[in-house]
């Protein structure tokens, strides 16, 4: 009976023992694919990536400048030519102008990712797409779609985390200038006129953020019944007289908007004038849809109000 016992032991132990080594053998069971990400644009295209981006192309220097603020700055391969911040991005290969992006060079340096503006969307975009390419598009028209634009890149390059802090970080530095300007009576806010161009004489309707920032700088845009980026007679702004004029100076150099302002003669009895609040401000900083829009944003409010924000 013992002996029997002993036989049934052993047949057992040699059993798991055989079972062990035909699992050890056998191949290890493969990771699940990870699922594409899918991230809609801000022109409605549902863009797909099957893995986080690793070569990226930026087609807009506010592009540029966000996936540098989120730290993807070593996964940029490529940028247009007016990509000139930081001043990291100025050495990474180029791929032409802002709107005469050169196909070629994009194809050669083998993208996954490509990062485009609205002005790309009629033509640039459609190549791009034909080519397999996969592109996507911020087209932010507000300081609120700024800051989403900001996240949905976070998001589709797997910088989330990233994109929140810099986006509550945003959000608190904009909070804290409307905060004091809120509560301003119709009074209390001085016309302001801002100047794009001076020949012919250009400036921000109702529909852009720079119109936004004055008005939420707790100032009032002189242009309250046009779109876009409208001319105005000079007439017209004598009539309309502002009190404090903002031009943008674009590069290097003279700032001629900020000259014709300041020396026009027939400009010599509007109320910015005779008050000296006649400012300039860098056209990098306050015409692209990036993070330092807010840096912006807080030049026009201490250029409006300087008895607020000192």
């Amino acid at each position: 009976m013992k002996n029997k016992l002993r036989l049934v032991s052993v047949f057992a132990l040699a059993s798991v023992i055989i079972s062990s080594l035909l699992a050890s053998c056998q191949a290890p069971a493969k990771e699940a694919a990870p699922s594409p990400l899918e991230v809609t644009d801000q022109i409605g295209r549902v863009v797909t990536l099957k893995k986080l981006p690793e070569r990226i192309v930026s087609l807009c220097p506010s592009n540029t400048e966000i996936l540098f603020a989120l730290g993807l700055g070593d996964k940029v391969v490529g940028v247009d030519d007016y990509s000139n911040y930081p001043a990291e991005a100025k050495e990474k290969p180029k791929v032409g102008g802002y709107s005469t992006s050169d196909i070629e060079r994009i194809v050669a340096l083998e993208p996954d990712l490509i990062l485009v503006e609205d002005i790309h969307t009629k033509e640039i975009l459609p190549a791009l797409e034909n080519l397999g390419l996969t592109a996507f598009t911020a087209d932010p028209r507000s300081l609120d779609e700024i800051l989403e634009s900001i996240s949905l890149i976070g998001k589709i390059t797997g910088k989330d985390k990233e994109a929140e802090k810099l986006v509550s970080s945003l959000t608190k530095r904009i909070k804290a200038i409307t905060d004091k300007t809120k509560r301003l009576s119709e009074a209390q806010r001085p016309r302001v006129f801002y100047i794009l161009w001076h020949d012919p004489l250009m400036t921000v309707g109702t529909d852009t953020w720079h119109h936004e920032m004055i008005e939420k700088a707790g100032g009032k845009n002189i242009i309250q019944d046009k779109t876009g980026f409208p001319t105005l007679s000079l007439e017209a702004l004598l009539e309309a007289n502002p009190q404090v004029i903002i031009t943008s100076a674009m590069g290097e150099g003279t700032n001629l908007p900020f000259q014709f302002a300041s020396t026009e003669p027939r400009l010599a009895s509007i109320d910015a004038r005779i008050n000296n609040r006649i400012y300039e401000i860098s056209s990098d900083l306050v015409d692209r849809p990036g993070p330092r829009i807010v840096d912006a944003f807080e030049q026009f409010a201490r250029f409006i109000h300087p008895e607020i924000f000192k």
